[in-house]
């Protein structure tokens, strides 16, 4: 991993310093790569609105590192924990809503999401006895999920 934490190190820095951001990094393991943290008293100009330039950060930090290293693990890109507390409160909303299913038995359906975010999802709500959960079949990048009770 220390090739990957120095070239997502590298990326990083080279797109946020001559933006003119004042920032820390440091990195942990996460999944099968890395998790890059950034520190900053600029939080909310790098994690934009509703994370849009967070993501657009991470995709530009991943393009510049596979430049370097074809086969390098994906990095994940988060700042001052945006992306612990937005997952948090996805999961939180799906099995809030896995619960309604439970009582009204009547599917609902989640907001549009990213592959990521519906992995998450899925993956949660697996863990709820009763309740399945099927992504819409488009080839849309966002899709939404639908919470259904299952049969017992």
């Amino acid at each position: 991993m220390d090739r990957l934490t120095t070239l997502a190190t590298e990326a990083a820095t080279a797109l946020l310093t001559p933006l003119g951001f004042d920032f820390s990094l440091t990195t942990a393991p996460y999944e099968d790569g890395i998790s890059l943290l950034i520190t900053s008293a600029d939080a909310r100009y790098i994690i934009g609105e509703e994370g849009d330039r967070l993501d657009d950060l991470q995709y530009m930090v991943n393009r510049l590192v596979q430049a370097k290293w074809e086969e390098a693990p994906r990095v994940r890109v988060d700042c001052d924990d945006y992306r612990a507390r937005a997952e948090a409160k996805l999961l939180r909303r799906a099995r809030s809503r896995a619960e309604r299913v439970l009582k009204t038995g009547k599917p609902l359906l989640m907001e549009k999401l990213n592959a990521y975010q519906r992995r998450l999802v899925h993956n949660e709500l697996a863990t709820i006895p009763g309740i399945i959960t099927t992504s819409e079949a488009t080839d849309s990048r966002f899709k939404r999920i639908t919470i259904s009770k299952g049969s017992d």
